[in-house]
């Protein structure tokens, strides 16, 4: 099951006691004061793994406590200190206070840590607060608390490439031939309910990632359809791949308004890298391929004509979309 967004408590833990003790030992009876002070709470760190895809887990655990330190103890030794706790999430993880929205972390690398909070102090023992004006201070103070905070995570998935497209464009179908992804494929709309990635092998060792997300209808940016739950799961991609099913009764306004749902999503994701890609001509009759001819797109975009079901086309595609993300550059 795919989940990509999850409310979570993170708390660490207070710090151990400072104590009061006194050094006894064989003939010396009174000795001065030796109370150690206390360890330190643990952490609760936030760990990126790329291994992870989903934030299902948080569905079953949702709160992460870590241990208090000890207590000190005589002899002026200081109480052990707890050991933090490690929460891995997805990386691509945004991570926000659940009250105040505010964005305290962006998970985005592998291995990414972020000490979301931080274990209380030890307390202080009647051993640091001796002086020669007072030599058997009988005082110590407690470990500090430990800070509690309610977040919410929300998963943008990290890929290079990201298939945008009308329902049944062909972006499943074309995920599951040019890389090793599996996805759900049958003749309706909104087979895909969930993002998809595939792994793309384009040269001995180069390589890509193609994110599939819900296919997007019109007003799709005001919460019609599937496709706007998915949207943020583009936002991170290098390149836009536009999938228009070439039977289209009118392929030039299809391409304007996925477009359009981009742009009232995020200004930012026109303005991305991006090809064209007409799929279907497997089921192009004559008349169809005399109208392709007279398409009038945009020309600084790629546009790129294929059958996912023949694999005409595909080669073609695959170094195309290896050039436009630019890895060789």
């Amino acid at each position: 099951m795919f989940i990509d967004s999850a409310k979570i408590f993170v708390q660490s833990g207070k710090g151990g006691d400072g104590i009061i003790h006194w050094r006894r030992e064989k003939f010396i009876p009174k000795g001065g004061p030796d109370g150690g002070n206390g360890g330190r709470g643990g952490d609760v760190i936030l760990r990126a793994d790329k291994q992870l895809n989903t934030l299902l887990d948080f569905r079953y655990t949702k709160k992460f406590i870590a241990k208090p330190g000890n207590p000190g103890e005589g002899s002026n030794k200081e109480g052990r200190s707890a050991q933090p706790i490690v929460v891995k999430v997805p990386a691509g993880t945004l991570v926000r206070d659940a009250e105040t929205g505010e964005l305290v972390a962006d998970m985005v690398q592998d291995g990414d840590e972020f000490i979301i909070a931080k274990g209380g102090k030890g307390g202080k023992g009647n051993w640091v607060f001796r002086s020669p004006t007072n030599q058997a201070p009988r005082v110590c103070t407690p470990g500090e608390p430990g800070e509690e905070h309610w977040l919410e995570l929300e998963l943008k998935l990290l890929a290079d490439v990201g298939l945008v497209g009308f329902p049944n464009a062909g972006k499943s179908t074309l995920i599951s031939s040019i890389s090793a992804a599996k996805p759900k494929i049958a003749d309706y709309p909104f087979t895909t309910l969930v993002p998809n990635l595939g792994m793309v092998y384009f040269q001995e060792e180069k390589s890509f990632v193609v994110a599939d997300i819900p296919g997007l209808i019109e007003g799709a940016h005001e919460g019609k359809g599937l496709g706007i739950q998915f949207l943020r799961h583009i936002e991170r991609t290098r390149v836009l791949a536009y999938l228009i099913d070439c039977t289209s009764d009118d392929i030039k306004r299809d391409f304007r308004v996925l477009q359009k749902e981009l742009k009232e999503f995020n200004p930012e994701l026109p303005k991305k890298k991006s090809v064209i890609i007409l799929t279907k001509m497997d089921i192009a009759d004559d008349a169809v391929k005399r109208s392709l001819k007279k398409l009038d797109l945009p020309k600084k975009y790629p546009l790129l004509r294929i059958s996912a079901a023949t694999r005409d086309g595909l080669p073609e595609l695959v170094e195309t979309l290896w050039k436009t993300i630019g890895r060789d550059e």
